[in-house]
């Protein structure tokens, strides 16, 4: 046998200190490169501003990774580019990318979805029944079923909104407005002015909080936002001109701690003493984001916020009258007995 051949079968042979991986181990990271990849494409198909760098923190991996993932993409025919204008990765609104095997729980949550958005209140547009019906149609006989047997199984009832049903057309020109950057301009009636405001906006977002619809915008000639109940606008009409929205602009950090919409300038920190059985009751529900809830060896539970603002979390402790008492602050208290006594005065 001559050397070189000798040196050749030697290099065909794995070391002796190299354990081979076995088959399991390259499937699982074929799948999770798999998966990642599939993560790629959906955030560049989704309405946010993805680059490497914000995609590479997203997925917890390298940039270096995300361009090799962005290769396989292109390979497998999905026609992404890079926006100059956004500075970020997209994929051309034509292409579609199909939706296969999708689980019995994601077929629930489409059939829920489809229930909860034919509700008066939440019915503002087509909802989620249209693509119910597309996925019924590209689906198999038992995906059909599940979801035609869990619409007609779910409803969602009495939800305690306000009356949207003749704000749809408002709401739907928010919506138009916020996709295309466009400013609002628009006749805003409020009781707090003694006749319609004539407004000009740059829209910031659309909020369901509590039991209505809201508007965050800002008026052209101010510099702060302000929030709209969507249902007080009496006309309102989408602008050729480009709203500015700040792009850090978060929806909590301006909601701040506010009990439902109106934040206040001053921060409290609310507590209240709730006795058994109403304490097993008012903890069933998360009222307020800040919520903590101590209880007491005797059932009862003292529960703690902090709000911003106290008319909006007065007018819930009243609901609670007979069964609440407050501990803190003094100013809440004082608020709700002066609104306690005016209701005494008028129906004495």
């Amino acid at each position: 046998m001559s050397k070189s051949k000798s040196n050749a079968n030697t290099g065909n042979r794995p070391s002796a200190n190299k354990v081979p991986r076995p088959d399991r181990d390259r499937r699982v990271r074929q799948n999770a490169r798999m998966a990642r990849v599939l993560g790629v494409l959906n955030l560049i198909q989704s309405r946010g501003r993805w680059n490497a760098k914000s995609i590479a923190e997203e997925l917890n991996c390298s940039e270096r990774t995300i361009y090799r993932d962005l290769e396989v993409l292109e390979f497998s025919g999905v026609p992404w580019y890079f926006d100059d204008e956004g500075q970020c990765y997209r994929v051309r609104p034509d292409y579609k990318f199909p939706v296969l095997g999708l689980t019995d729980d994601e077929l629930l949550g489409q059939a829920l979805a489809t229930a909860a958005t034919n509700s008066p209140g939440l019915d503002v547009n087509a909802g989620a029944a249209p693509t119910t019906r597309k996925i019924a149609a590209a689906s198999s006989t038992q995906a059909k079923q599940i979801l035609a047997d869990a619409e007609a199984l779910v409803s969602v009832l009495d939800l305690k909104l306000v009356d949207h049903s003749r704000h749809h057309e408002a709401i739907k020109t928010v919506q138009i407005s916020l996709l295309e950057r466009r400013q609002l301009s628009g006749t805003y009636d409020t009781p707090y002015e003694p006749r319609p405001l004539k407004l000009k906006l740059h829209p910031f977002r659309l909020t369901l909080i509590k039991n209505a619809w809201y508007l965050v915008a800002r008026p052209h000639d101010e510099v702060s936002p302000r929030t709209y109940r969507v249902a007080r606008f009496k006309t309102l009409r989408t602008l050729g001109e480009a709203a500015v929205v700040p792009e850090d602009f978060s929806l909590r950090s301006y909601l701040g701690n506010a009990w439902g919409v109106y934040r206040g300038e001053v921060k409290y920190d609310v507590k209240l003493h709730f006795p058994n059985p109403t304490a097993r009751i008012v903890t069933e529900t998360t009222w307020h984001h800040s919520q903590k809830a101590d209880f007491q060896r005797d059932g009862s539970v003292i529960l703690s916020f902090l709000v911003d603002g106290l008319e909006e979390i007065a007018n819930w402790v009243l609901s609670w009258t007979g069964r609440c008492r407050i501990l803190q602050p003094m100013d809440l208290r004082n608020r709700v007995n002066a609104q306690l006594q005016a209701g005494l005065a008028m129906n004495t």
